[in-house]
C-alpha cells in the first residue's frame, strides 16, 4: 500500500463525526468538494495544504511533528514508545503533553495511528532545522491587572495624533522632494527620510508603509509620490486621517522588526502577524489588561510559531501602540473598532480637530494644541526648529525665513497670523535683531540668475529644502542667485517640480498625481468560498456512504428488461415525463394497452390507443384495438395516459 493509499485507509475508518472534525481543521483541502476519500487524501497531502496545516501548530507540536519525521514517520511506522524516547517524555507530565500533541496532529490528520505504531503524512518537512531533544513547554498564561479603558484610550491619543503628523509630513515631503525607490526605499533612503521628519528609522518606516497600504503614496519611475488620493485625505479632518491609516495597519504584510528596503517585501504574510497581536489583547475584559507584555509576547511565540515568533511579535505591538491599538497592556477602543471593521466611529476620541493658531510664548517656543493645519506647518517651519513638544524660534531659523526673501515686517506679520495671543517682546526682538545683524550690504558669488514674475514663486524657490546645494539668494523681488552653473540650476529646479526655460524663466511644474495601484490579494488566500459547518457535516457523512460496501442485488429478468426499457425509452425522447416514459416502458413489458398523444405537424397531435410489442432503433411496434400493426417513432410521441376511453383511430 503507498504512503497516499494508507492516508486514505486511515480515513476510511473513521466515522461522520470524525471526519467531520478532519474537514474542519483542514478547509483549504474540504473547500475542494472530494468525491471520493482516496481524493480527499490526495489533497490533505499537497505542499500548499500541509503548509497551511503546520502553521497552525503550537510549538510543542511541531516538535513532536519534526521528532516523528526524524525517525522516519513518513516511510515506515514509528512506534509510540520510541517517540517518547527520543523526546524525554519519562515523567507524567511529559506524556501528558505527548498525548496532547499527537491527538492535535491526528485531528490535522498530520500522524495518525498504523497499528500500534504512528505514520507521518507524505511530503512533510521538519520545521526546524534540528531535531528536537524534547518538547518544548508551554509559558505561563499572561497575568492580568484591572485598567480603566478609558485610561488607556487617553494614553493612546498622544501616540495616534503623532502617527497621522508623521504620515501627513511624510506626503508633504514626497510631494516637494525625490524619495528613490528603486527595489524598495533602501536603508540608506529611509534614514535619509527619518532625518527630515525628525523620527527613528521603524517609525518613518512604518509611517511610509501605511502611506503606500492606505493608498495615499504610491512607487511610479522609481520614486514615492502622491496618488490623487492624497489629497482629499491631507485636507480631511484629523478623525478621518487616523480611521483611515488604522484600517490600514492590519492589511500590512511585510513582516514586522525586519531591517530591509521598505515597500521591497509586497507578501510575507505578515497580516496574520499584526491581527493575531491585536486579536490577543482585544480577548481581554471590559476593564482588564495584561501586566507584563514579554508574558504575551512568549505566549503568542509559542501558540503561533509560524507567525509570531518573539522579535516580530514585539515589533508588531510596538506597532499597534504607535497607531492607537493597544495602550498600557490593552486593546483600545479604536483597536476593537479596527477589528470589527468599525474605526471611524471612534477615531474622533484619539486625535484633536486640526488648529489653524499656535501659542508663541516669551521663551521663543511655540506650541501647538494638537494637529496643525498646512498654512500654521508653513510658518512655523519658516521661522522655528521641531524641538520637544513643539518649536523653538533661534537666530538660525529667522535667518532662514530671512534669506529666504522675506522682510522682518512680512516675517512678524505672518507670525501675528497664526498667534493665539499675538507675538511676544522676545520674538519680535529676535527678528529685529537678527535682520539688523544681517547688514544691508552682501556680496554673493553668481554663476546663473533665475527669474521670475512672481515674487511669491521666487520666496517658495528659495525656501526649498532640494534646492539648497544652489545656495539661492534674492538679488530682487524676481531675480535670484546661483552658486551653480545654468545647467545644473535647471536639471535641480526640474527636478524639485518647477518648469524652467534655458533663459531662467521659470512657471510652477503641476504637482505630479498618479492613480493608487489596485491592492495585491497574496496568492496564499483561498480563493474558493469556504464551507459553512452544516456542509461539512453533509460532505463528511456523504463521504462516509460513498465508500461503505453495498450488497449487490440481482434483479428478476422481468426488472431488469423494465430498466434496460427505461433507459432506452428516455434517451429518445426529449419530451416525454419520467412518469411517462415508465408508463410506455411497463405497457411495453406487460403487453398492455396505453394512450398515446403523436405529433401530427407543428402544432397538432392525433390520440392512439395502442398495445406496444416490439421496440427497436427509436421505433415502437404497436397493434391497434381492431388488431392492425402501425409502428410509431417514439420521438414523436407527446404524451403517454392510461386507457380511460377509446376514441377512433
Amino acid at each position: 500500500m503507498g504512503r497516499e493509499s494508507a492516508l486514505a485507509g486511515w480515513l476510511r475508518g473513521l466515522d461522520a463525526p470524525g471526519l467531520r472534525d478532519v474537514l474542519a481543521l483542514r478547509r483549504d483541502a474540504a473547500d475542494t468538494r472530494p468525491r471520493s476519500l482516496r481524493a480527499l487524501a490526495d489533497e490533505l497531502s499537497t505542499a500548499a495544504s500541509l503548509r497551511l496545516a503546520v502553521d497552525g501548530l503550537d510549538r510543542g507540536c511541531r516538535d513532536v511533528l519534526d521528532a516523528v519525521l526524524a525517525l522516519g514517520g513518513t516511510v515506515a511506522p514509528v512506534g509510540v514508545d520510541v517517540l517518547a524516547e527520543r523526546l524525554r517524555c519519562n515523567g507524567k507530565a511529559g506524556r501528558a503533553e505527548l498525548k496532547r500533541a499527537l491527538a492535535e496532529l491526528r485531528a490535522r490528520a498530520l500522524v495518525w495511528d498504523s497499528g500500534e505504531a504512528l505514520r507521518a503524512a507524505p511530503n512533510l518537512r521538519p520545521c526546524g532545522t534540528e531535531p528536537p531533544r524534547r518538547i518544548t513547554p508551554a509559558p505561563r498564561a499572561p497575568r492580568r491587572v484591572a485598567q480603566n479603558r478609558a485610561f488607556a484610550d487617553r494614553a493612546a491619543a498622544a501616540s495616534a495624533t503623532s502617527t497621522v503628523d508623521g504620515v501627513t509630513r511624510l506626503v508633504d515631503l514626497c510631494d516637494g522632494e525625490v524619495v528613490s525607490a528603486r527595489g524598495g526605499v533602501g536603508v540608506r533612503e529611509l534614514r535619509r527620510v527619518a532625518d527630515s521628519l525628525r523620527a527613528d528609522e521603524a517609525r518613518a518606516r512604518l509611517w511610509l508603509e501605511l502611506a503606500v497600504e492606505a493608498r495615499l503614496l504610491a512607487v511610479a519611475d522609481w520614486r514615492v509620490v502622491p496618488t490623487t488620493r492624497s489629497d482629499p485625505w491631507r485636507g480631511a479632518e484629523p478623525a478621518d486621517r487616523l480611521a483611515a491609516l488604522a484600517g490600514a495597519w492590519p492589511r500590512l504584510v511585510w513582516q514586522p522588526g525586519k531591517s530591509r528596503p521598505a515597500l521591497a517585501d509586497p507578501l510575507s504574510c505578515g497580516d496574520v502577524t499584526r491581527r493575531g497581536v491585536l486579536e490577543r489583547f482585544a480577548r481581554l475584559g471590559e476593564d482588564e489588561a495584561f501586566e507584563h507584555r514579554h508574558e504575551v509576547v512568549a505566549e503568542l511565540s509559542w501558540r503561533r510559531p509560524a507567525f509570531q515568533g518573539a522579535v516580530v511579535t514585539e515589533a508588531a505591538l510596538a506597532e499597534a501602540e504607535a497607531v492607537g491599538l493597544v495602550a498600557l497592556g490593552t486593546a483600545t477602543a479604536l483597536g476593537r473598532a479596527v477589528l470589527a471593521g468599525r474605526e471611524s466611529e471612534v477615531a474622533d476620541r484619539f486625535v484633536p480637530p486640526a488648529v489653524r493658531t499656535a501659542l508663541l510664548r516669551p521663551d521663543l517656543t511655540a506650541v501647538v494644541g494638537g494637529l496643525p493645519d498646512d498654512e500654521l506647518s508653513s510658518v512655523l517651519g519658516l521661522a522655528a526648529d521641531a524641538a520637544e513638544g513643539g518649536w523653538r524660534f533661534t537666530g538660525a531659523s529667522v535667518r532662514r525665513a530671512l534669506d529666504a526673501g522675506h522682510s522682518p515686517e512680512r516675517l512678524l506679520a505672518r507670525l501675528a497670523s497664526i498667534a493665539e495671543h499675538g507675538v511676544p517682546q522676545p520674538v519680535e526682538r529676535l527678528v529685529r535683531e537678527v535682520a539688523r545683524r544681517q547688514g544691508r550690504v552682501s556680496v554673493t558669488a553668481v554663476a546663473s540668475c533665475v527669474r521670475a514674475d512672481d515674487p511669491e514663486l521666487l520666496t517658495e524657490i528659495a525656501g526649498h529644502r532640494s534646492l539648497t546645494p544652489l545656495s539661492l539668494q534674492p538679488l530682487g523681488p524676481t531675480v535670484l542667485a546661483s552658486a551653480r552653473p545654468a545647467d545644473e540650476t535647471l536639471a535641480l529646479l526640474r527636478a524639485a517640480g518647477y518648469a524652467p526655460t534655458a533663459d531662467g524663466v521659470l512657471d510652477r511644474m503641476p504637482r505630479r498625481r498618479v492613480e493608487p495601484p489596485p491592492r495585491k490579494i497574496p496568492t496564499w488566500r483561498r480563493w474558493r468560498a469556504s464551507l459553512t459547518d452544516q456542509e461539512l457535516a453533509k460532505l463528511a457523512v456523504a463521504l462516509v456512504e460513498r465508500e461503505r460496501p453495498r450488497p449487490r442485488i440481482v434483479p428478476p429478468k422481468v426488472e431488469s428488461r423494465r430498466l434496460t426499457t427505461v433507459r432506452l425509452l428516455r434517451d429518445q425522447s426529449l419530451v416525454l415525463r419520467d412518469s411517462e416514459v415508465v408508463l410506455l416502458a411497463e405497457a411495453l413489458v406487460t403487453r398492455t394497452s396505453v394512450e398515446i398523444a403523436v405529433a401530427d405537424g407543428p402544432r397538432s397531435t392525433i390520440r392512439h390507443v395502442i398495445t406496444p410489442v416490439e421496440h427497436a432503433a427509436g421505433n415502437l411496434t404497436v397493434n391497434g384495438p381492431h388488431g392492425e400493426q402501425r409502428e410509431f417513432l417514439v420521438g414523436h410521441i407527446r404524451s403517454v395516459k392510461p386507457v380511460e376511453s377509446h376514441p377512433i383511430v
